[in-house]
């Protein structure tokens, strides 16, 4: 687990996903004038140089958010973000560099809101927890983000986005992510539960899911584009998010987002779904 690091696979295709969404929740939670907190179980190291030796061994960003960025006919919800990575990137010409979803959730915090921040590689974590010292806004963990996550909810707001992001380097972590999910729903009904996942091996991943389909827990939503056909072959062929409770019109935002991807990142018979999983 500790071998992980994001840094390989910063701006991909499955980060233009999540990091859009998640930024479109935030948007929605916003509409009500309530403070709120994100708890955020796999953190990172907050930013990513996409000119460093990771981003240029796998140089996936190119598939992903390079291919948005010098668009001009973007809708909405995607000009909001590459907005974001224009204004991490200090208003450069060139790409450069990549938030990570604390980064992102930052650009969007208003003063009445909070974060906390689990991460639990020691290098991350520095880093991390450099990027927001003295920001009393910002709690950073150095730990295992499932565990803690418990203890983060309910949170003292009771409104609340949590982002389930983990590396699934090990088998088990899907079992483990959907039963630590069910727990903290228990304890957090209302909150915004947001889970990240990859699609290596599609038996594997849909056990996951059943799970939280079949947890009893109401309105589970799944967003999720592959790039390619499932396949036995090694690699990732589609990514998603699983959300429970998901904000009020997510849904049609999310089709109108995907469907744009589906033009300027799908390929190689890659497809698109939005579908409530589970009705509210």
């Amino acid at each position: 687990m500790l071998s992980y690091r994001h840094g390989y696979h910063a701006g991909n295709y499955a980060d233009v996903l999540k990091h859009a969404i998640l930024l479109q929740v935030l948007k929605l939670m916003h509409k009500k004038d309530k403070p709120m907190a994100y708890i955020d179980s796999h953190a990172g190291a907050g930013g990513y140089a996409l000119t460093d030796a990771f981003s240029k061994k796998t140089g996936e960003y190119l598939d992903g958010v390079a291919r948005l960025w010098d668009r001009s006919d973007l809708p909405e919800s995607l000009a909001q973000y590459i907005n974001d990575v224009a204004h991490f990137n200090q208003g450069k010409k060139d790409l450069e560099f990549y938030p990570g979803s604390p980064a992102f959730v930052d650009m969007n915090m208003r003063q009445k809101d909070r974060m906390v921040l689990h991460e639990l590689h020691g290098t991350d974590f520095a880093t991390l927890d450099e990027q927001f010292s003295g920001d009393r806004q910002v709690k950073v963990i150095n730990g295992d983000g499932l565990k803690g996550l418990i203890g983060a909810v309910p949170p003292l707001e009771r409104r609340g986005v949590i982002l389930v992001d983990p590396s699934y380097e090990i088998k088990t972590d899907y079992q483990d992510v959907a039963k630590a999910i069910i727990k903290a729903h228990k304890r957090f009904s209302t909150g915004v539960f947001m889970l990240w996942y990859p699609v290596v091996d599609r038996a594997q991943t849909e056990g996951m899911l059943k799970l939280l389909a079949e947890s009893g827990i109401k309105n589970q939503l799944r967003i999720e584009q592959s790039i390619k056909p499932d396949s036995d072959e090694f690699g990732m062929t589609a990514a998603g998010l699983w959300i429970i409770n998901p904000p009020w019109k997510l849904d049609t935002i999310a089709k109108e987002m995907l469907d744009y991807l589906e033009r300027r990142i799908g390929h190689n018979g890659g497809k698109t779904v939005v579908k409530q999983e589970v009705p509210e």
